[in-house]
């Protein structure tokens, strides 16, 4: 229970009694009650000491009062502190937790005498905000001068790994394991081996990572969940999993952490069963009220497949969060249904919760999916009319849905009008102009991403370029940038890249070149390829390879009905009727089912879907006369293309 000030202003206490309410207040936690007490002592005309200024200066640091804290170093220096090394210890952790380092740095360097403790407070200043280049050079300083770190020292700094990706750093990194190995810190303190694993697990090195968990030995729940979340970041579903069940052999308690990433992982895999499993764990924890439980089991249940579920936890919630709005609408969104999407952040927008930028995002989303350019531009209006227009995740997405949507000139409107271009706005607008086939605007766009603004490249928007060479035929920039992307800038090829650079030469009718490319593709990547290069057999008529592409597909996806349709429509292009009726045969006969073709269209806000073999829409009768008529114009006018075909 929290001291009252007001009833000791009006006595006159001896400063340690003082001392020990501002104790006690700030070790509770009651950190603004402890500046009020100090008000009080003040008032009552007692000064503090050498003892009361560290645990004030700690209630600022927890409160983030830069205000109080400078008040605090006033006193400090009025009364004559200022040499003391515990007070100036905990004015530079004031300083560093309030994210004024520069200030930190200066009470440091006014330090006539410095302890170990005085030396990591400004380590852990510089690691706080990831100036990793400064963290070590003070630690070469502290060697230098025959301070010897402490594991503190190093869990300050491995944790200012947190928030870097740079292969760099990771080197940087490394050589702090080796100084730790040296030291003989390595393997004692649980700490400093989950700063060790989570520096390792951020650079998605989870070999290494692992190692120093299985020489740990005593190991924290913070071990487990470390390494779990590790797995979890480069999509390794089944370690975690493995990991899980060692816990429970081990019968380790279940935390909120190990939930998220279970949770976590079955939005990997996209599992039914094994989702509803978790979600049962969940509820026997008692965990399934927490509100970013809630929102993630809404994905989860989305992922799989199973809006039923996920709808029903969204409908359970109470109290409605952004981010629980936001989770079921991006599920119907991600999940190929859009008009719910959008009924759903309509009924948002009647609650009178704002939504943020992520929502907006995933409305936009969905309308770029129905191709809805009048909502689309109803949801622009919104973002305008709550001054969200220079929220770059919006931006993003306006770009991407106006390109969906048929209006590049809007696309690039709305790019132009962002004044600090990320490197994903740039993917954007580079992978509009790959949509609509703009080959050569889009390598513009890239030439003035990489060499005038300075922007590093990364695998997307390669993806989108070698797109946009694919689509506008141009051959020499696709191979081109496909090895200039691994030799300049060490982009690993992606299933993506190689699709693209065979879809490249396959629509050029460079059949061979492209078979080369799928041979020296990864096993994984071979499908895709394959799939891709039977498609350019069809185009360019050439039977004996799309023969070979079939076999290669048949064996690497066999449940696959895709495979026979593509070659059925190769052998039909051909006049090979026999043949195609074989392949079409071989669907029904091993029980494959062929996704129905559909088309969708908005007429006067209203959208009207048409699905091949589907006769029930109201207008057909019409649409078919009016196709009819279209055929009749086109032969009257000597046309010699193919006329409009009037069946399913």
């Amino acid at each position: 229970m929290p001291l009252r000030p007001s009833s000791f202003s009006n006595f006159q206490r001896p400063l340690y009694l003082w001392n020990l309410m501002i104790r006690d207040s700030t070790n509770d936690g009651f950190f603004t009650e402890t500046l009020k007490i100090y008000s009080c002592m003040q008032h009552s005309g007692v000064h503090g000491n050498s003892f009361t200024y560290p645990v004030l200066l700690k209630a600022c640091a927890n409160l983030a009062s830069i205000p109080h804290g400078k008040m605090l170093h006033g006193h400090v220096l009025k009364l004559g502190f200022q040499g003391d090394t515990f007070v100036q210890t905990a004015l530079v952790d004031m300083y560093s937790k309030c994210s004024l380092v520069a200030s930190a740095r200066q009470v440091f360097d006014e330090m006539t005498q410095r302890s170990i403790v005085s030396w990591n407070a400004m380590v852990s200043a510089y690691s706080r905000v990831s100036w990793m280049d400064q963290a070590l050079s003070l630690l070469n300083e502290m060697l230098v001068l025959g301070f010897e770190p402490t594991s503190s020292t190093f869990v300050s700094i491995l944790s200012g790994y947190s928030n870097l990706d740079s292969s760099n750093f990771l080197l940087q990194g490394m050589s702090i394991h080796c100084c730790l190995i040296k030291l003989g810190l390595a393997c004692f303190e649980v700490s400093l081996s989950n700063s060790l694993m989570g520096m390792y697990a951020r650079f998605s090195q989870m070999n290494e990572a692992r190692k120093v968990f299985d020489l740990m030995d005593e190991k924290s729940i913070i071990s487990w969940t470390t390494i779990m979340g590790g797995y979890v970041k480069v999509g390794d579903a089944a370690e975690v999993f493995d990991l899980f069940n060692q816990m429970q052999h081990q019968s380790i308690g279940i935390d909120f952490i190990v939930l998220l990433n279970l949770i976590s992982c079955c939005i990997q895999v996209g599992e039914l069963l094994l989702a509803s499993s978790v979600h049962s764990l969940v509820l026997k924890c008692g965990c399934d009220g927490e509100d970013s439980i809630e929102n993630l089991l809404i994905t989860m249940y989305a992922k799989c497949g199973n809006l039923i579920s996920a709808r029903r936890i969204f409908d359970l919630i109470t109290g409605k969060s952004i981010l629980s709005w936001t989770s079921m609408i991006a599920g119907y969104s991600h999940s190929g249904h859009p008009v719910e999407a959008l009924d759903l952040f309509r009924r948002l927008v009647k609650t009178g919760i704002r939504p943020d930028g992520a929502t907006l995002a995933t409305a936009l989303s969905a309308c770029a999916d129905l191709g809805s350019l009048s909502l689309g531009q109803e949801i622009e209006e919104y973002v305008f009319l709550n001054g969200l227009e220079l929220d770059q995740q919006v931006q993003t997405s306006l770009i991407h849905m106006y390109s969906k949507c048929g209006s590049i000139k809007k696309a690039r409107e709305v790019f132009e009008r962002v004044i600090d271009k990320d490197l994903t706005i740039w993917t954007s607008m580079i992978n509009s102009y790959a949509i609509y086939g703009m080959g050569n605007e889009a390598i513009s766009l890239f030439h003035k991403m990489t060499i005038a603004e300075g922007i590093m490249p990364d695998a997307i928007v390669y993806t989108s370029l070698l797109l946009a060479c694919s689509h506008s035929g141009l051959v020499e920039d696709g191979v081109k940038y496909f090895k200039s992307m691994q030799k300049d800038f060490g982009i690993a090829p992606t299933i993506e890249h190689y699709t693209c650079l065979v879809d490249l030469l396959g629509r050029a009718g460079k059949l061979d070149l492209a078979l080369d490319t799928i041979q020296g593709m990864p096993p994984k990547a071979q499908a895709q390829g394959w799939s891709v290069l039977l498609s350019a057999c069809r185009i360019h008529g050439n039977v004996e390879l799309g023969e070979l592409a079939a076999v290669k597909l048949l064996d690497l996806s066999p449940g696959s009905s895709g495979s026979y349709v593509l070659m059925a429509n190769l052998y039909t292009s051909l006049g090979k009727w026999k043949e195609a009726h074989i392949m079409r045969n071989f669907i029904d006969g091993k029980g494959l089912v062929k996704e129905c073709g559909w088309s969708q269209v908005e007429v006067n806000g209203k959208f009207h879907t048409f699905a091949a073999g589907n006769q029930s829409h109201v207008g057909l009768v019409n649409i078919y006369k009016t196709l009819e008529d279209l055929n009749f114009t086109l032969q009257e006018g000597s046309y010699t293309t193919e006329t409009v075909a009037v069946n399913n």
